[in-house]
């Protein structure tokens, strides 16, 4: 199941800045290593929402991807049904086939 970048992207740009900020209040407590762990969640965070918002604006730009996506999988469910449904013919004429010839076999010859 693919991501809903709707939903996902102002979530990953939330969470950048709440990281920077992580990354301010450890700065100010002299504490570097998490301040350098809060940048790079941050950095990672960002990267995530640039990503999504192209994804997003990709799908914007096409508007019809989706509905042509559907018409599709719903040309797909017909093509699977009128195979089955010949397959079903096909085991059907086969076992007409074999009764044929066993009748030919019986017949006083």
């Amino acid at each position: 199941m693919a991501l809903n970048p709707r939903l996902w992207q102002p979530i990953a740009a939330f969470l950048s800045v709440a990281n920077l900020v992580g990354a301010g209040i450890h700065l100010g407590m002299e504490q570097g290593e998490g301040a350098a762990i809060h940048a790079l969640l941050a950095a990672g965070a960002a990267w995530w929402a640039v990503r999504l918002g192209r994804h997003r604006a990709a799908e914007l730009q096409n508007p019809d991807a989706e509905e042509r996506m559907e018409q599709l999988e719903t040309e797909l469910m017909q093509q699977r049904q009128e195979l089955a449904e010949a397959q079903e013919r096909l085991d059907f004429a086969e076992r007409l086939l074999a009764q044929n010839v066993e009748r030919k076999r019986d017949l006083p010859g």
